[in-house]
């Protein structure tokens, strides 16, 4: 899915001429090919202006470069307009990286949903498609908003269109194929371009990305809290949540001592009391979101040593989630989850008669009162509608045992006749990727990436068996589908 760049930028042609050497004097033959050096040569000597063709490109500006062995990584940002509906209301610097390997592979326009990661890291398309990566950093989150902040311009659609203006400038540069992906709220992210772009995109792989159709009907995770894993682990979990309300005096008066030694404050959510409670709340969910089933058995006794059980809440949650300082990053998450994107909700039978602030756990219990907050009711469903019906090309993987994929997207009737995929990875968390997936599944999602990268090997297209990673794995490089954090956000 590709539109005319707007942008046009002379691209550097290099040609390149054969030679060929041999020993003749009754000794073996060698031959160069020097057609090969040239053309090596010529295409690094693109790839070495890399930066100044992107800096060509007007708005675009350089932060910083890192050393990469095999990659060229930039840090940029670029000039946005604050609404893409009425570009003349001024602009923000979003900021963006680059790992760019060459402009003659696929590209990956990868998003977190969230802030950048300045540091060079691949995702697993981009691996799997031996390609370049761009990485966009999500308006509002710090440094990429606009100052004064006008919070209205905070929606999926604006956020679509800082994606599209970004690929029209730089597809005049990278001409192969691209793909969208990101995990969680990146997921969301790629899928949301999708919709409004659809024509930007070759493909979309969206990882365990949430699909809250109705705000309203939350009864999956009801359903999901009462299957997941097996029945001792799920009874120690709620256990061990209902101690931590039973002893909820004795920590939260640590938690206190700690805010205080730590400079933490509670302005937002109100003081260290709620914030205990909503600490208290995410421990179920926050373990299976990172955790394993074979883990049950790190979860504390119930007649653990409140020290024991106060390290427990503080790994599995984390103290820091709901004091001022660990919400502020955030806020553009709780300000979508309020108005567009809706936030999952469920019961707590075991912890009856110990909750203080039944539903103070919602996003505007998160967000400043300064920003105001109002629900736009059928912008998921709009969004579900399209994936069920005419996208194309998108691939959703899911983890068995993760809370958000309790509401997942459904890629609908005929679906594999528009190259529409869900696959799930058994036992999976929140990290789950499509190595994780069983091994025919694993070979037909592999396969369809390099399909819609241009760059599947002919043994691949004639068996997909063969399918696999065109790049080797590089601990350092290959980065979490989600980067962990602590609260309920994807």
């Amino acid at each position: 899915m590709r539109k005319a760049s707007r942008w046009l930028l002379a691209l550097a042609v290099f040609t390149g001429t054969f030679g060929v050497a041999t020993t003749i004097a009754g000794a073996a033959t060698a031959a160069t090919t020097a057609t090969a050096t040239a053309t090596a040569a010529a295409g690094t000597s693109v790839d070495q202006d890399i930066k100044e063709r992107v800096l060509g490109v007007p708005g675009m500006h350089f932060v910083e470069e890192k050393p990469y062995e095999g990659y060229r990584y930039l840090v940029l940002t670029y000039d946005q307009p604050v609404d893409h509906r009425h570009p003349e209301k001024g602009t923000f610097p979003q900021r963006f990286t680059l790992l760019h390997k060459s402009t003659d592979r696929p590209t990956v326009f990868y998003t977190s949903g969230y802030n950048v990661s300045t540091n060079p890291g691949r995702s697993e398309p981009t691996r799997i498609v031996d390609g370049n990566q761009v990485s966009m950093e999500y308006r509002f989150f710090t440094p990429s908003r606009p100052q004064p902040a006008d919070w209205t311009k905070l929606d999926i659609r604006q956020a679509a269109d800082d994606q599209h203006r970004l690929f029209e400038a730089l597809k005049p540069i990278y001409r192969k194929n691209w793909l969208a992906t990101g995990g969680s709220k990146g997921g969301m992210t790629a899928t949301y371009y999708r919709r409004f772009h659809p024509d930007d995109m070759n493909g979309t792989v969206a990882y365990v990305a949430p699909n809250d159709v109705d705000d309203k009907e939350d009864s999956a995770y009801d359903r999901f809290f009462a299957t997941v894993g097996d029945q001792a682990c799920r009874n120690q979990l709620n256990s061990v949540q209902r101690q931590a309300l039973v002893r909820r005096d004795e920590i939260v008066a640590r938690y206190q001592k700690w805010a205080d030694a730590n400079g933490r404050t509670f302005k937002v959510i109100g003081d260290a009391d709620k914030a205990y409670e909503n600490v208290a709340l995410d421990l179920v969910w926050s373990f299976w979101q990172y955790h394993l089933q074979s883990e049950c058995a790190s979860v504390p006794a119930t007649n653990a040593s409140t020290d024991d059980l106060y390290k427990f809440i503080d790994t599995i949650s984390g103290f820091d989630s709901y004091t001022d300082q660990g919400l502020e990053k955030f806020t553009p998450y709780y300000y979508q989850a309020g108005t567009e994107l809706g936030s999952p909700t469920y019961k707590y039978p075991h912890l009856k008669g110990l909750l203080r602030y039944p539903g103070v756990n919602t996003p505007r219990a998160y967000v400043p009162r300064d920003i105001p907050m109002a629900f736009h009711p059928g912008v998921m469903a709009d969004i579900d509608r399209w994936v069920r019906t005419k996208s194309e090309r998108m691939l959703f993987v899911y983890g068995q045992n993760d809370p958000w994929g309790a509401e997942p997207f459904s890629v609908g009737r005929h679906a594999e006749k528009r190259h529409d995929f869900r696959f799930t990875a058994p036992g999976g968390n929140h990290g789950s990727n499509i190595a994780q997936l069983v091994a025919d599944e694993r070979a037909k999602a592999t396969a369809e990436v390099l399909e819609w990268a241009g760059v599947a090997p002919e043994s691949v297209q004639q068996d997909i068996s063969h399918a696999k990673p065109l790049a080797p794995y590089d601990a350092k490089l290959d980065q979490p589908v989600v980067e962990r954090q602590n609260g309920i956000r994807p």
